[in-house]
């Protein structure tokens, strides 16, 4: 099943949610390398989240009559 950008864009800010609500737990067995995990997950849905957006906003201006002629 394909998502639409605007889909994308929603589940990758509930994904970068997700990820700053959860609390690393030091005590457990191998948390530090999930929280290594966790971080550059974070840093690369922030990085795709970029790109979309910016390709969406260009997009749309695309779609935008120009009314000033």
């Amino acid at each position: 099943m394909a998502l639409t950008t605007e889909e994308l864009l929603r589940e990758l800010h509930e994904l970068i949610a997700a990820l700053d609500r959860r609390v690393p737990h030091i005590e457990r067995a191998g948390e530090a390398a999930i929280a290594r995990d966790a971080a550059v997950l974070r840093e690369q849905a922030m990085t795709r989240l970029k790109e979309l957006e910016a390709q969406h906003r260009a997009a749309a201006v695309a779609r935008t009559p120009d009314t000033t002629a």
